[in-house]
C-alpha cells in the first residue's frame, strides 16, 4: 500500500470540488434553459392595476371546473348563483409548468354550460391558463393546474 502524501490530498479536495462545481453549473444550466420565462413583462406596470382587477375579477364570482376524459377538455363556468357564466370570449393554454415546448392554444365549442376543445395530454403535470371576459368587458384570468395520471394507474 502506498503512503498517503499531501499531494494525494491535494489532489483528492481539487477532484471533489472540481465535480461539485461541476455538476452545480450542469444544474444551473438547466434550470436556466427550462424556464420558461416571467408571467409578466414589468412588474411594477400589472402591480399598478393589480389590486382593482383583483376585485372587478372577485365580483363576478365565477367558478372554473375543467374536466378532462384522455380526449376532450371540458370547462365549465358558473356564476354565484350556479348558472352558467356569460361569458363573452374565452382563451384557454395548456402546457407543462416547466417548459413551453408543448404549449397549445385551444380553440373551444361552447354547449348547455360546457366549453369544450379536442385535446390529448400526456401524463404528468399542466397548467391551464384561463382567459374570459365578461359582458361589461371585465377580464377573468385563472391558473388551473391539472395532472394526468399515468396510465394503467
Amino acid at each position: 500500500m502506498r503512503e498517503l502524501t499531501g499531494k494525494h490530498v491535494l489532489m483528492i479536495t481539487g477532484g471533489a470540488f472540481a465535480v461539485i462545481f461541476s455538476v452545480n453549473m450542469l444544474m444551473a444550466f438547466k434550470a436556466v434553459s427550462t424556464f420558461p420565462g416571467l408571467e409578466v413583462r414589468s412588474s411594477y406596470v400589472a402591480s399598478q392595476t393589480f389590486d382593482r382587477d383583483r376585485n372587478a375579477q372577485e365580483a363576478l364570482n365565477w367558478r372554473v371546473s375543467p374536466e378532462h376524459d384522455g380526449q376532450v377538455l371540458a370547462i365549465t363556468i358558473r356564476d354565484g348563483q350556479g348558472n352558467p357564466a356569460p361569458v363573452q370570449d374565452l382563451q384557454v393554454t395548456v402546457g407543462r409548468p416547466t417548459h413551453m415546448r408543448e404549449d397549445q392554444d385551444l380553440t373551444f365549442t361552447y354547449h348547455n354550460g360546457y366549453f369544450s376543445a379536442p385535446l390529448e395530454l400526456a401524463p404528468g403535470a399542466w397548467l391551464l391558463h384561463l382567459r374570459a371576459t365578461a359582458p361589461d368587458g371585465t377580464q377573468f384570468r385563472q391558473r388551473i393546474e391539472h395532472r394526468i395520471p399515468e396510465r394503467g394507474a
